[in-house]
């Protein structure tokens, strides 16, 4: 039976719905085949463009009708390969899927076009003798549209990712022409996922929305997916090459009214649709339904029929959409996917890239593509060179290193070379008290500190220009950021074995674009080495982060005033070790510019900073926090000749009072704070061979 629908299949973004779809939470499932909200943006409701749409799809109708009548030799007898690109929306959370789960994605899909899945022949004997080998292997990109080697894989961070509209699939689009685009993604507007038919995106202003849509969780059988989720891209590339669900062209499943739809494909019987593995259901009058069918949601696809492949040729082989030109020898050599490997880079990982002086780094290579030699170099390490596939390698002596990898398949050669790749320190770290105004640097990264550009916008930089009361400071471009993108900045190692208390004071200067941004600066430190950290200060971009009126250009501080300070002292003492580390870690949120200063360590010495138990009650700084004035309130046990000190959190004296002798008993002075910027300081009295201190805020 064949139903007459004024804008054919449009938008099918039907999936097999095993389980609750997972987005931003758990919601009912959803199918949004019937209808053209995917499309909106695109047509506008331009009456000549919804009829554009509804020609395509009557004219790739008939187009499909005549292909269905000629005979195999007519055909052509065609060998289809299409090259596919993932596109993976994150925002650094688990829809950030790995490059296993996307080729074991790519796996199942070759599987099933191929009649290579373990479980067709279970279907039910009634349908056993029309499981079709469709013949269509699709294969990852591993040349760009501009020739570049690609694993066929992109990695795009955006909050868009829980939108899932044409407004994330316009972050990025590889050529329709050469590519079937895979978008990935944490919420697919409200859906498993979808895409569209050949026919209803045919158009020029509708080629921005052609590919596929998938939840992360859809994808593959591993990962974040399962393995009853993992025909979900099978059920959507399907669609992509115009086919209907078997009950044809509706949104719902198990309605008595799909008896009047059809799916225009002679050998899948009409049925109301399933949404349960029920193998003998028969609706429709028929005398068995196709329940396994891939284009079903039953739960137990495992196949189409000789029909539908019929259908899906057609479709490759049609102009409607482009097609018939993926597939051409041409367009494979361009996007690489021949099924000759294109060595065309030399590339690697590491699970480290700073280490403790005897530390050991794991490399992996993943060069691309189909390496079979690989001659390493790592000066400073041992082995220093190696011909392994994935070597381990020992650092010993403090210092920045490059690595060199050459990878050949034997017939051409490519290398890479990065510098300042790894950053060893020292296993017992530098002497504090620790300051760094990056006065003396000229360079990062360096030998004190690692940089780490986790979302790929740039990363913190030493800047000459400007700085707390100098001329340098460290600068993380933040408005050319995307929002959730992270970067990092992290120290050498300090020995802290001989601390008594460690606090850690830094200048910044910050500005918002709009008063919603949000973005965060935190605080780590780390007891051994940087292999696990512990967060300790936080700060805002709408709270003590923003320094600044708001800024609609770039932000650079041009006075004092748009500097503050923050003073972390709530260190334990369990990190009063020899490979102390601390790190900034900064998460964008569209904000302006983070300028870091003045960071100073202070680690206070058993002895210096000692509370003397027989004489320390009775210390104290009035009002606390202090304002333009402050007395220092002692009760002395004694008395005597007395020095008065005010030192800043690494120990360095930034005001005094004349010695004088005071009388035993209750004494007030007042303290020198009025000049003193804002943040902590200790107060030091020193009496008769004894020191006491206490501490105070300046506001």
């Amino acid at each position: 039976m064949t139903h007459t629908n004024p804008f054919g299949p449009l938008l099918l973004a039907a999936l097999i719905p095993f389980g609750p779809v997972q987005a931003q939470q758990d919601a009912p499932f959803h199918c949004s085949t019937h209808g053209l909200e995917h499309l909106a943006p695109l047509h506008q409701n331009d009456p000549q463009r919804l009829q554009r749409i509804a020609d395509d799809e009557a004219a790739l109708e008939a187009y499909t009708q005549q292909y269905a009548q000629l005979s195999e030799a007519e055909r052509g007898g065609n060998t289809y390969v299409l090259p596919v690109v993932f596109h993976i929306i994150h925002n650094n959370g688990p829809e950030n899927i790995s490059d296993a789960q996307v080729h074991d994605a790519i796996r199942v899909l070759n599987d099933d076009f191929n009649k290579l899945n373990a479980d067709w022949d279970n279907v039910r004997p009634e349908f056993l003798g029309i499981v079709a080998d469709v013949g269509i292997t699709f294969r990852l990109a591993q040349l760009d549209p501009d020739g570049n080697c690609t694993s066929g894989i992109n990695r795009i961070q955006s909050i868009l990712t829980n939108d899932g509209t044409q407004d994330m699939k316009d972050l990025i689009q590889w050529p329709r022409d050469m590519y079937l685009n895979v978008w990935v993604c944490a919420y697919a507007d409200g859906a498993a996922g979808y895409t569209l038919t050949p026919g209803s995106v045919n158009s020029s202003w509708a080629a921005a929305a052609d590919g596929i849509v998938l939840l992360h969780n859809y994808t593959g059988s591993i990962g974040t997916s399962s393995v009853g989720r993992s025909r979900t891209l099978t059920h959507e590339v399907g669609h992509w090459i115009n086919l209907r669900h078997t009950w044809g062209p509706t949104n719902e499943p198990g309605l008595a009214s799909n008896c009047n739809e059809d799916d225009n494909v002679s050998d899948t019987p009409n049925t109301e649709g399933w949404t349960s593995c029920t193998l003998s259901g028969a609706t429709c009058n028929s005398p068995l339904d196709n329940v396994e069918n891939y284009m079903e949601y039953s739960y137990c696809s495992k196949m189409f029929t000789e029909g539908q492949k019929t259908r899906m040729l057609a479709a490759l082989n049609s102009g409607t959409a482009q097609r018939n030109q993926l597939w051409q020898p041409s367009n494979l050599a361009a996007t690489g996917t021949t099924g000759t490997d294109v060595l065309c880079a030399a590339a690697f990982t590491s699970d480290l890239r700073e280490v403790c002086s005897g530390g050991a780094v794991q490399f992996t290579d993943v060069s691309y593509h189909g390496a079979t030699t690989w001659e390493w170099t790592f000066p400073g390490g041992t082995p220093s060179t190696s011909t392994d596939q994935n070597p381990v390698v020992t650092y010993g002596s403090p210092g920045l290193y490059p690595v060199t990898l050459v990878v050949g398949n034997g017939n051409t050669q490519v290398s890479t070379q990065v510098n300042n790749y790894v950053m060893v320190m020292p296993a017992a770290g530098l002497a504090v008290p620790y300051s760094e105004g990056f006065e003396a640097t000229t360079t990062l990264p360096n030998t004190d500190w690692a940089v780490n550009d986790v979302g790929g916008n740039g990363a913190f930089q030493l800047v000459g220009t400007t700085g707390y009361q100098s001329a340098k400071c460290v600068r993380l471009n933040n408005y050319v950021s995307s929002e959730g993108e992270i970067d990092e900045l992290v120290s050498n190692t300090l020995d802290m074995s001989n601390a008594s208390d460690i606090v850690i004071s830094y200048r910044y200067a910050y500005a918002q674009r709009n008063t919603q941004n949000n973005d965060v600066l935190k605080l780590y430190v780390s007891k051994d080495c940087g292999e696990s950290w512990s967060l300790r200060d936080i700060l805002y971009g709408t709270g003590a982060l923003n320094t600044a009126s708001l800024q609609t250009s770039p932000f650079t501080p041009t006075s004092e005033a748009q500097w503050d300070e923050s003073v972390v002292d709530n260190i334990s003492t369990t990190y009063h070790v020899s490979e102390f580390r601390f790190k900034f870690e900064f998460e964008s949120d569209g904000g302006n510019n983070l300028f870091i200063d003045n960071i100073n360590v202070n680690g206070a010495p058993v002895g210096m900073a000692e509370l003397v138990t027989e004489g320390s009650e009775g210390l104290s700084v009035v009002p606390n926090p202090a304002g333009a004035n402050a007395d220092l309130v002692m009760d002395l046990r004694e008395g005597g000749a007395l020095q008065v000190q005010v030192l800043d959190p690494v120990g360095r004296l930034v005001a005094q009072l004349p010695q004088r002798t005071l009388p035993a008993g209750l004494n007030r002075l007042a303290l020198p704070v009025d000049a003193l910027a804002k943040g902590v300081y200790l107060a030091v009295i020193r009496q008769n061979g004894r020191t006491q201190l206490t501490r105070f805020t300046k506001e």
